[in-house]
């Protein structure tokens, strides 16, 4: 049976670091990590996830803001706000929650936010950088950052010599995930949708990084033996087991069998997800360090 990597107790110990440092550079330069969410609607999914981003926050220490705009709030003001942001020194972080109405386009808003407060590792500049291979000054993603602590903690930092396949090309996972697994000297294969023979594929990784958004699509048999598997994946599947309407969450990967092969695996809930909240707020504890002219913690 696999170990279960404890994607919780991994993002409360990033929290921890954050909070300390947070108090730290407060004392030192008086500068407070600053972090502003901003959500436009009532998607019900992406309320729970801004509360819980603006709670963390709170517990790092942050000065924390969060906008709410209604649902058919203009494409103009939306970029107006973003602007003010961006012009206001007490903010370092600032995230909007995706997905945004149909009339707002979301790759304006995001190029909109300064790379030096985007957070996110949205925006082309910080893309840019993580693909040259400029971690240092870059933002990562916030998801396969803290997907990479996780496979850090059983592997190590230098990944020389393992094969790694990541399953899925999002910009958002996939792609980022890739290529900072090539900066810690893996060999990575991205497959998606079109790879031939997916199964076959990800039998040959060491590491197998499953992004796709397809409940339990990648099936025990898949793994290969001892293998490190990631699933990045939340999806909500019916649960009639629990009553009559009820739901619950499953990953991008079968855990079960998998669990059987593998070496070490992330489970959903408690897995990837955790992480993802720590690294944004990593991500704004290191735009505060720079801002404040000195050097943030590493992670």
């Amino acid at each position: 049976m696999a170990e279960i990597i404890d994607g919780k107790r991994a993002g409360e110990d990033v929290a921890a670091k954050v909070a300390k440092a947070s108090a730290e550079l407060v004392d030192r330069t008086g500068v407070k990590p600053g972090l502003a969410v901003v959500i436009v609607g009532e998607d019900p999914a992406s309320q729970v996830y801004v509360a819980s981003k603006s709670r963390k926050a709170r517990e790092c220490g942050f000065h924390s803001v969060q906008h709410t705009l209604a649902e058919d709030t203009p494409e103009a003001e939306l970029l107006a706000l973003i602007d003010t942001l961006n012009a206001d020194a007490a903010i370092h972080g600032i995230l909007v929650q995706l997905p945004l109405p149909a009339h707002i386009d979301s790759g304006k808003v995001i190029q909109a936010i300064s790379p030096d407060k985007d957070v996110d590792g949205f925006h082309f500049i910080n893309v840019g950088k993580l693909g040259a291979g400029v971690l240092d000054t870059a933002f990562v993603p916030c998801t396969p950052a803290g997907s990479m602590l996780l496979i850090e903690r059983i592997h190590g930092r230098d990944l020389s010599g393992l094969n790694a396949v990541v399953v899925g090309r999002s910009n958002i996972v996939g792609k980022p995930m890739a290529n900072l697994l090539l900066a810690a000297n893996a060999t990575v294969t991205i497959a998606h949708s079109r790879t031939k023979d997916l199964p076959a594929l990800c039998r040959t990784a060491d590491i197998l990084v499953a992004a796709v958004g397809r409940p339990e699509m990648v099936k025990g048999d898949w793994v290969k033996e001892g293998a490190t598997v990631v699933d990045v994946g939340i999806n909500r599947i019916p649960a009639p087991e629990k009553g009559e309407g009820k739901s619950r969450l499953v990953g991008d990967v079968e855990f079960a069998s998998a669990a059987q092969r593998a070496g070490a695996i992330t489970p959903v809930p408690g897995g990837v997800g955790p992480m993802t909240i720590a690294m944004l707020m990593a991500n704004t504890l290191v735009s505060a360090c720079r801002s404040a002219g000195v050097e943030g913690p590493k992670f």
